[in-house]
């Protein structure tokens, strides 16, 4: 695979380029910049540069409005709404998450729904926001179907993600963010461009047959983790990210999309937990001690210990040649 080197600042200046000339007015574009960013910076490249064209197959098509201004709407002191406007997720998430923080302070808990936002990003960057305010986050959004449920060999679910931070002041939080499939269909497509096989286990191909192969799997469908446990936790995640917002289940969103690449419209929900209230102020003492026994477990990691090893460095990243070309050409 050929890449080209690239710093953090000129990453960035791609993305919000590329965005503010197929359509986004600059608030647009610098929320989404910042997401890809940052997941270059964090070593998450199945949502880094790799998502753009997506993002500008949406704004060519008109199905996402690059110049949406998201409303808030306050249902009750801790229900908390924001319409997108069909915007891209980080900037209704930048307008949201302020006042999700804020309610979540004074009540101890609160829930911030996204509606009508078409969500392509990763989900750590809003849990890991809540963190840095102290607070827990727990954010879920479902997709297009592309997974299986268990027992089936048919796409009903989409990957369907699930994201839990917990804060430990002056220390980088507890999180994770995880599909519940087997593996992102990001990185399912990054193993099929870069040659790679997959772990058994991670799809069919499209006569329902298991597969190694991420591009007969892309044809086919995925599987769910851990079988029906993974399956529940899916469904789960329809019913929190559009059950409970109003949005788009998975089967609806490929119903109305208009099939042009980019990210479908949905939901998301995100639950925001104050330790401090819930708990008391002995809550960090408590909580640091089963961290640092996890620590010194031999073998062990934190979840999300590798994506801040990352963030810690500073260096250029190595980009795909063949992606930063179909960018440029955009």
């Amino acid at each position: 695979m050929t890449t080209e080197s690239m710093n953090l600042q000129e990453i960035y200046d791609l993305a919000k380029n590329t965005l503010k000339r197929n359509g986004c007015n600059d608030q647009n574009a610098n929320a989404v910049s910042k997401i890809i960013q940052a997941a270059e910076q964090d070593g998450s490249t199945s949502h880094g540069l790799f998502r753009l064209p997506g993002y500008i197959k949406a704004l060519k098509s008109g199905k996402v409005n690059g110049n949406a201004v998201p409303k808030i709407i306050e249902k009750s002191p801790t229900i908390i709404q924001v319409d997108g406007e069909n915007c891209f997720a980080p900037l209704a998430q930048e307008v949201g998450l302020p006042v999700l923080a804020k309610a979540t302070k004074k009540f101890g808990i609160a829930a911030l729904s996204l509606t009508r936002v078409h969500h392509f990003a990763a989900l750590w960057h809003e849990t890991e926001y809540l963190t840095e305010q102290n607070l827990v986050g727990i954010a879920c959004t479902a997709y297009m179907p592309n997974v299986a449920p268990a027992g089936s060999k048919k796409a009903f679910f989409g990957t369907n993600p699930l994201s839990f931070a917990w804060p430990r002041p002056g220390k980088r939080p507890i999180v994770y963010d995880m599909a519940t499939a087997a593996m992102a269909m990001g990185e399912v497509q990054i193993a099929a461009r870069d040659g790679h096989s997959v772990p058994q286990g991670t799809g069919l191909d499209e006569k329902g047959e298991p597969s190694i192969d991420p591009k007969e799997i892309a044809k086919g469908v995925l599987l769910p983790f851990g079988g029906y446990k993974g399956s529940a936790i899916a469904l789960m995640v329809e019913l929190l990210a559009a059950g409970l917002t109003g949005d788009n289940f998975s089967y609806e969103a490929a119903q109305t999309d208009n099939k042009d690449g980019g990210p479908p419209q949905g939901g998301e929900m995100i639950i925001a937990l104050s330790p401090e209230i819930i708990d008391g102020p002995n809550w960090i003492n408590h909580c640091e001690k089963i961290a640092k026994k996890l620590e010194n477990l031999e073998g062990v990691r934190i979840p999300g210990q590798r994506r801040h090893r990352n963030r810690e460095n500073l260096s250029s990243r190595n980009i795909n040649q063949q992606l930063l070309m179909t960018i440029k050409n955009l």
